[in-house]
């Protein structure tokens, strides 16, 4: 019960939020265009912060083995996101294809899981879990803009990743964790604000985007249905087997799995408001994958522990 009372308070604290970005637009405080902008901000600069971030914590030698497994662990599972999302959106021909196979692959895991992981695990849990977030922005900034953008030339896709101020930021970040560099307040502390700011920022943008579309045209949308069954209950499901089969049952592949089993990434609608894709269909997942998460989470960490992880 306190893990489905946490995930049911994290999902009304979002969609706060999101009603807050919904007003705004209806007031004609911002447009699409200022949407845009804000979009901008978010992807390169507050995601970037809050990736840095994550590794300024003091550096502990009895849990970096645990940490190299929490990387190894969220590769899995990514990847296995990856194939189960691409099989099942091959023979997609609209145009809507490139954003809906996104949000089969990628999770919410920042917004909606560290709470969880928090709750149930403490600070070693959330160390882990900043493996997986690590290895997401990896996959986002790689995997995630060739399929959003359909560029597959090797080279666009390096000078495009040497580019990327995320992966940057986690290259540095993983330098400033494991040489055990202590930051001085006057750079961590904005650093951090800035990062605080991917939660608010994000869902006020998808909020937005949710007030200027037609969300009863989109409930009609086979694709939502599509992108709910496959991120919200299939992926999971092959997940835990894997993991299961592997005999891979302790606590660093719990929060891997909690993780990886989170609603739509909200970077979604960013990435679709960017790259010009199907801005209504990415924020329609968001959201309704996220309300939808209020019983799929609490129910799939109960049959996690149930069978022993």
């Amino acid at each position: 019960m306190e893990i489905a009372t946490i995930a049911v308070k994290q999902v009304i604290e979002l969609f706060i939020i999101i009603f807050a970005g919904a007003c705004i637009y209806k007031a004609g405080l911002v447009n699409k265009d200022g949407t845009k902008t804000l979009s901008n901000i978010l992807i390169y600069l507050i995601v970037s912060c809050m990736a840095f971030d994550s590794y300024t914590i003091e550096y502990d030698p009895q849990k970096s083995a645990n940490l190299i497994k929490a990387f190894g662990y969220s590769t899995l599972l990514l990847v296995i996101g990856f194939i189960v999302s691409y099989a099942v959106t091959s023979r997609i021909k609209t145009d809507s294809k490139k954003i809906t196979r996104f949000a089969c692959m990628f999770s919410n895991a920042g917004y909606m899981g560290f709470p969880l992981i928090k709750a149930m695990f403490g600070q070693e849990g959330l160390l882990y879990a900043t493996a997986f977030l690590t290895m997401f922005n990896i996959f986002v900034w790689t995997i995630g803009i060739v399929v959003v953008t359909g560029e597959t030339r090797f080279t666009n896709a390096v000078v495009t990743i040497a580019k990327c101020p995320c992966i940057i930021a986690v290259a540095l970040g993983l330098v400033v964790y494991f040489a055990r560099i202590s930051l001085p307040a006057v750079l961590s502390e904005p650093i951090g604000l800035i990062g605080d700011m991917n939660t608010p920022v994000s869902m006020l943008i998808i909020g937005i985007t949710i007030a200027s579309s037609d969300l009863k045209r989109l409930l009609k949308n086979s694709k939502l249905l599509l992108i709910i069954a496959v991120r919200m209950i299939l992926i999971p499901a092959v997940c835990l087997l894997v993991m299961y089969v592997l005999n891979i049952r302790n606590m660093v592949a719990m929060v891997a799995l909690i993780l990886e089993a989170c609603p739509c990434a909200a970077i979604t609608t960013m990435f679709a408001i960017k790259f010009n894709n199907d801005e209504e269909l990415a924020s329609g997942a968001v959201v309704f994958t996220t309300l939808l998460s209020i019983i799929t989470l609490p129910v799939y960490t109960y049959i996690i522990t149930l069978i022993g992880f």
